[in-house]
Formats: structure tokens, sequence, C-alpha cells
């Protein structure tokens, strides 16, 4: 399994109330729109608790508390199908449309000069989600 994962600052100009909705309601189904474009299997945004707890789970690790919003991770089966995804003129253009868009990209809500992307391969150390009792 292949992620890409997206550790997002919300821009400054933008209460925390209008980054959270514009990327969950606006956004979001945008980008579930190019699911097979993108060749992609899973998304999903996790959007930071606003709770005193973050700052006690920080400071018993000696961290500063997180600067970022929210999570994004896409998902691929495999590395060759994020290639290949990424590799296609249809699939750079959506990539260049869910950056840059006007109405619906991430030029609308990202700082991108304090958010952070890197691709990850996961290695599941337990899983009893999927246990049956």
């Amino acid at each position: 399994m292949i992620k890409f994962v997206y550790c997002i600052r919300k821009r400054a100009d933008l209460s925390e109330e209008a980054f959270h909705t514009f990327w969950r309601d606006v956004h979001g189904p945008f980008i579930r729109n190019l699911a097979k474009t993108l060749r992609a299997t899973k998304y999903i945004q996790s959007h930071t608790l606003n709770t005193p707890i973050n700052a006690e789970i920080a400071k018993s690790r000696g961290l500063e508390p997180s600067p970022y919003d929210g999570v994004t991770e896409i998902w691929w089966d495999s590395m060759e199908d994020f290639l290949a995804a990424v590799s296609t003129p249809e699939g750079q253009e959506a990539a260049q449309k869910y950056i840059t868009d006007p109405t619906v990209g991430e030029t609308n809500f990202v700082d991108f000069s304090q958010s952070r992307a890197f691709l990850t391969e996961e290695h599941v150390v337990f899983d009893f989600s999927s246990e049956q009792p």
C-alpha cells in the first residue's frame, strides 16, 4: 500500500471553520470525482481537533504543539498504480487542477510554505477493526 501523506496548515486569512468546511465540503468531493483518473483507492481527511489534550500529548513527548490543521491521505495499491496515474496526461491535468483550480483547488485553503507532503509505504502492525467477534 502506497500513501500520499499531506500535513496541511491552513491559510492565515481563513478561520478554522472556513478552512475545515472548504476542505471537507468543497475540495473533498472534488477529489472523490478524480479517484478513477488518479487510480486512487482511498482518500481520508483527518481534521485536527481543537482540544487542550493535543498540547498535553505534545508536552509528554517534549514536542511543540502541532503546527498542522489536518492530514490528507490518498492511497494506492502499489507504487506502479501511483506512477501510472501521475504519468498520464489526464493524471497530470487532474493534479494541476486539484492544486491550483480557483474554485476547488488547494490554493484556496492551504498554506504551502507551512505544509509538508510525502509518499509512504504502509506496514500494518495490527488492525483489530477487521476482526470478527
